[in-house]
């Protein structure tokens, strides 16, 4: 279907942009759905430490790291839409081996395999592929509204599936919806054409990889997402468990984690919009979102033992988190160079999912020599650290980008 206006998405593109977006959700929805309940399900099994309770949830995004990249040249090669779904088959057979563990052995083994089909890259490559570039923003905001939808139903799902099917029946339900997302990648989504030798532009992978690896400010963007995807995995550790104490069962969790959630993104939107607007720098947002970052680490721990106190700094957790979640993104398209951006995003998003895997072992480490209140002072230190990599970050102007 065509439009007159360039810029008005086209109802094929929609429709794919659609797809591709919820299969990159239910992809999400991998690694935050046990997020709220694991803790609780893994004190049953009997090979139980803290660690291995990290292992189990960061494994999955260490295999993500690996092979984003690795994946997104094979796609390169052999199409977007095989390698699409070779990483779903991944996912559903890592997701029938966690079904069926008995130990926290094999769920580490089965979360590695779930992980191992990386096709995030591969995704947003598509849509890439099968948008005009007048329309390609709104389409990247479509994935990023899905990737926060698949989050928020990931807090509302997780305890309220736990409850009626355990943490088994969760991944046999992960295992169910890769299949369907398949079925519809054959049905709904356009074959790319093939790339080629077509690429625009003179630089060698190598040399453009050199660009984004040696760039001091997306070395800093990777290095917040890193940090935010690592605080995000070792605060759900424990906070289940701290949940638990203040005496609401598991099945209601997401009474908590719902309404902090959906406050917390009506809080940001103001200063997204004043961004965007040119009204605010998007230094000074990402220095008040650590800043917040650091005061909700600090108040999670100094109020561990009461429930408004403890409440009230897991809000202002999340209103940082989903500040910079927005952020982010936003900063390493205007400052990757332009014929880089591809893969300055395949880094940016390995350095996300390689934070996921630290958190969970990192954060294990604290809970199993500090306790819980461990994982908060490990929250307060890192949060810090990347306050004083952040502080001296240059502030890009609109659309601009740095060599």
């Amino acid at each position: 279907m065509t439009t007159n206006n360039p810029n008005t998405i086209t109802i094929t593109e929609l429709r794919t942009v659609l797809t591709l977006g919820t299969v990159y959700g239910i992809r999400m929805l991998g690694l935050f759905m046990i997020l709220p309940v694991f803790a609780l399900y893994a004190k049953q099994l009997p090979d139980y430490t803290p660690l291995k309770v990290g292992i189990a949830i960061g494994i999955y995004g260490l295999a993500q790291a690996l092979l984003q990249i690795p994946l997104g040249l094979l796609s390169d090669r052999i199409g977007r839409k095989s390698v699409i779904i070779g990483g779903l088959v991944v996912y559903a057979l890592g997701s029938i081996v966690a079904a069926n563990a008995a130990t926290l052995y094999w769920i580490i083994l089965g979360r590695a395999i779930q992980g191992s089909g990386a096709i995030a890259a591969v995704i947003m490559a598509t849509v890439a592929d099968l948008t005009r570039k007048e329309v390609r923003t709104q389409a990247m905001a479509i994935i990023g509204i899905g990737i926060g939808a698949a989050f928020i139903l990931s807090m509302l799902l997780g305890p309220i599936l736990e409850h009626w099917i355990g943490v088994p029946g969760i991944f046999w339900l992960s295992c169910g919806l890769a299949l369907c997302s398949i079925m519809a990648i054959l049905l709904l989504v356009p074959t790319p054409r093939p790339l080629g030798l077509s690429i625009d532009t003179t630089d060698s992978i190598g040399t453009q990889i050199n660009k984004v690896l040696f760039n001091s400010e997306l070395l800093r963007a990777n290095f917040g997402i890193f940090t935010l995807q690592l605080l995000m995995t070792s605060l759900f550790l424990v906070v289940p468990l701290e949940l638990n104490l203040f005496g609401i069962p598991s099945a209601h969790h997401w009474q908590v984690y719902i309404p902090v959630i959906l406050i917390s993104v009506v809080g940001i939107v103001p200063l997204v919009i004043m961004e965007r607007r040119g009204n605010s720098s998007i230094k000074g947002l990402v220095l008040l979102g650590i800043l917040v970052l650091l005061g909700a680490e600090v108040g999670l721990f100094v109020w561990g033992n009461d429930f408004v106190g403890f409440i009230s700094a897991l809000l202002l957790y999340f209103i940082a988190f989903n500040l910079l979640e927005a952020v982010l993104p936003s900063l390493v398209t205007r400052i990757a160079p332009a014929n880089a951006k591809g893969i300055a995003m395949g880094i940016f998003s390995s350095s996300q999912f390689l934070g996921a895997f630290c958190g969970g072992i990192f954060g294990g480490l604290a809970q199993q020599a500090l306790g819980l209140d461990g994982v908060f002072l490990l929250g307060a230190t890192v949060a810090t650290l990347w306050l004083l990599v952040a502080v001296s970050m240059v502030d890009p102007s609109s659309g601009s980008t740095l060599s």
